[in-house]
């Protein structure tokens, strides 16, 4: 599921104290570029993976990502790095992107973040209403505290 502007969702604070951010994970961090904002991105590229962009299409470690959760229409012609075979992610860098790849401020821009940049990850949609989701496992409260956020900057 993709997040829009103004929705708001439950993140878990502490999943991440337990075990690393895995890929598809919807995550809320603080841009290197920004530290007074919150953001709301997917995990594309984990650490020590090398990530590549060309013609809009991600490339883990030579491998083509497959992205069921992307509309067609928001798969755009970006190339990324510029000129280069790609960049591996350092032993604590995670690439991000949002969803709506034509609009997103991500990785391709500010670069990978580091694992201390992330503060949560999305556990589940409360508004809209009509859009209440709930993002993969949801965590039992004995093993995760929760705050209730706003997103911003949407995925």
């Amino acid at each position: 599921a993709t997040l829009d502007n103004n929705d708001y969702l439950i993140a878990n604070k502490i999943d991440y104290k337990l075990h690393p951010p895995q890929r598809g994970d919807i995550v809320i961090l603080r841009p290197p570029t920004n530290n007074s904002t919150d953001f709301i991105k997917r995990i594309i590229g984990l650490p020590g993976e090398r990530i590549l962009i060309r013609s809009g299409f991600v490339y883990i470690n030579g491998h083509k990502l497959d992205e069921p959760y992307l509309p067609e229409q928001w798969v755009n012609d970006t190339n990324w790095p510029d000129n280069s075979s790609g960049r591996v992610m350092g032993t604590e860098e995670y690439f991000v992107m949002g969803d709506n790849r034509n609009r997103s401020q991500d990785s391709r821009f500010f670069g990978p973040i580091t694992r201390d940049r992330i503060d949560g990850k999305a556990w589940f949609r409360i508004y809209p209403v009509g859009q209440f989701d709930i993002y993969k496992k949801m965590p039992t409260l004995e093993t995760g505290t929760v705050f209730a956020g706003y997103a911003p900057q949407a995925a």
